[in-house]
């Protein structure tokens, strides 16, 4: 979607959302040569003004852009935990998360944390700038409580039970205390809420953050088990609908381009690992193996014909998709998610010839994806038992959603809401870097988060279930 900007710069609103967040000291310089202003020092006192505000909410939300694929983001690291990535980077923090034994140290997760929680604060700041300052146009104010709750949500998917929420108060950030993901999620809906009953004019860019609100909150209802009551929510949302962060070669790359397509630390996760494929991933959807026209995935050649490109790692073979390029824009919230949750719902409610109505309806008629325009794919039959259409369907939304922060999420709500084990959804075996697949089913609140004194010497996570 196209966002009201100014001539603030990219940098200039990056530092003017910071600014909230941090006091910039000052110093008594004498030296009348150095009495010229830095345009880059940005003083709290700056941005009590409607400009200021303005670039606050730009700045929120561009943070925002970051945590989805602006920059290495659970986006991709809960795929790597999960089934959809494989680990193909001389990095151990990619490799142990790869592994399901991501340490309370892995500095990545550390830094997606923080822009998780970085989105939370700036929002809250432009918030009450956008409120005091420039309370017009609305729908600015409700696209940065969008961004906060799914932020919020985020962070209910892919962390474990224990994540503090902190806050400002005045100028103070109040340390948050750890709570159940449950909780988190009912966090993110109070903050769609506030979108939702900001964004009621008829314009189409606020009909946009409306829909993109009642999608994402419905999916953070998901996350508590109200099913069937999202699906209500989102049932008449046409399957057209898009809210999109774009990508431009001047302000940042789609960073899941970037990180697998081009610098090769991801490789397109597989059934069958290694080389030689000859490690079984139990669990694991072979995307790879699948040729699934929804995920169009190629070996990488070199420019002989011949041989295969090795990864960043210099060992693994190259496996990358055309899904998206360098500038492709992504949804962030769609209309193929409502018709998901609404085929979720019939899934729940045993109502299995209903569940396939939709996704059969999905695969005649393909919304198109990324880069990729898939072609009619034929229909599937009707599940006979409830263990097969849960299959069916997870396996379905695993490909139309692929790489889009959704199957941790999901896998861990297999666990929760399904009843299955551990051992029956995420990857087990053996890991064709050496040693076995560990026992994680979410990333780990990080050790930093030691420093906030509601958090336990022993850890944010009250516990490491999904």
């Amino acid at each position: 979607m196209r966002r009201e900007m100014t001539a603030w710069s990219r940098a200039g609103m990056r530092a003017l959302a910071a600014a909230g967040l941090l006091a910039i000291a000052a110093c008594d310089l004498t030296d009348s040569l150095l009495e010229a202003k830095d345009p880059d020092l940005i003083n709290p006192e700056d941005v009590q003004n409607a400009e200021g505000a303005l670039a606050l909410a730009n700045g929120a939300l561009e943070f925002f852009r970051d945590l989805t694929a602006g920059d290495e983001s659970t986006w991709l690291f809960g795929g790597l935990l999960a089934d959809e990535w494989s680990t193909s980077s001389t990095f151990v923090q990619n490799d142990e998360t790869d592994q399901r034994k991501v340490q309370t140290n892995n500095s990545i997760v550390t830094g997606m944390f923080r822009d998780l929680g970085r989105v939370r604060l700036a929002a809250d700041l432009a918030i009450r700038g956008l409120k005091q300052y420039r309370p017009d146009p609305v729908r600015t104010i409700a696209d940065v409580y969008f961004a906060r709750g799914f932020a919020e949500m985020q962070m209910a998917q892919d962390f474990c039970n224990g994540i503090p929420l902190s806050r400002i108060e005045g100028n103070e950030v109040i340390p948050g205390v750890p709570l159940p993901v449950d909780s988190v999620f009912r966090r993110a809906i109070a903050s769609f809420d506030s979108a939702i009953a900001l964004a009621t004019a008829t314009d189409s860019a606020t009909v946009t953050i409306r829909r993109g609100a009642l999608v994402s909150k419905a999916r953070a209802m998901v996350g508590i088990d109200q099913v069937a009551q999202a699906a209500a929510l989102v049932d008449s949302i046409p399957l057209s609908f898009a809210y999109n962060h774009t990508f431009a070669v001047t302000s940042g790359d789609n960073i899941i381009w970037n990180q697998a397509a081009s610098s090769r630390r991801y490789s397109v996760g597989d059934s069958l690992e290694g080389n030689s494929r000859s490690d079984t991933v139990r669990n694991a959807i072979p995307f790879f193996t699948a040729q699934d026209p929804r995920l169009p995935v190629v070996y990488t050649i070199a420019a002989n014909g011949r041989d295969t490109v090795k990864s960043q790692d210099g060992q693994t073979n190259s496996r990358t998709t055309t899904l998206y390029g360098r500038t492709t824009s992504i949804a962030v919230a769609n209309g193929l998610d409502a018709r998901l949750i609404v085929a979720e719902a019939r899934l729940r409610a045993m109502d299995f010839a209903g569940m396939m109505t939709i996704l059969n309806g999905l695969r005649a008629a393909p919304p198109k994806l990324g880069e990729v325009q898939p072609p009619v794919m034929a229909a599937l039959p009707v599940p006979t038992t409830y263990d097969a259409a849960i299959n069916l369907f997870f396996r379905e939304k695993a490909f139309w959603t692929f790489s889009r922060g959704q199957r941790l999420g999901d896998l861990r709500r297999l666990i929760r809401q399904y009843g299955r084990t551990e051992d029956e959804t995420f990857p087990v075996g053996r890991h064709f870097k050496g040693g076995t697949y560990g026992d994680d089913v979410n990333l780990p609140v990080p050790q930093a988060e030691e420093n906030n004194p509601n958090v336990p010497a022993t850890g944010a996570c009250i516990n490491r279930s999904a």
